[in-house]
């Protein structure tokens, strides 16, 4: 649950997800991401729908909304 927060407070990317979903990528290692699907209601409040961990996520095909310097 701490790593899920965490992706979510500190990603290395967010990436646009379905309708108004976002979705922030924590990497794990070069070919892994935790990804993390929410929603936020407010600027300052939201609620994670799902998360998961993915290789199959290709950033190149993404739009990638933030990313992390």
């Amino acid at each position: 649950m701490d790593d899920v927060l965490d992706a979510v407070e500190t990603p290395d990317f967010i990436i646009k997800g379905y309708r108004d979903a976002l979705i922030a990528l924590k990497t794990i290692r070069q070919d892994k991401f935790l990804a993390v699907v929410y929603k936020e209601t407010v600027p300052t409040d939201g609620f994670i729908i799902t998360a998961f961990f993915s290789s199959k996520i290709k950033l190149e095909r993404e739009v990638i909304l933030w990313k992390n310097k």
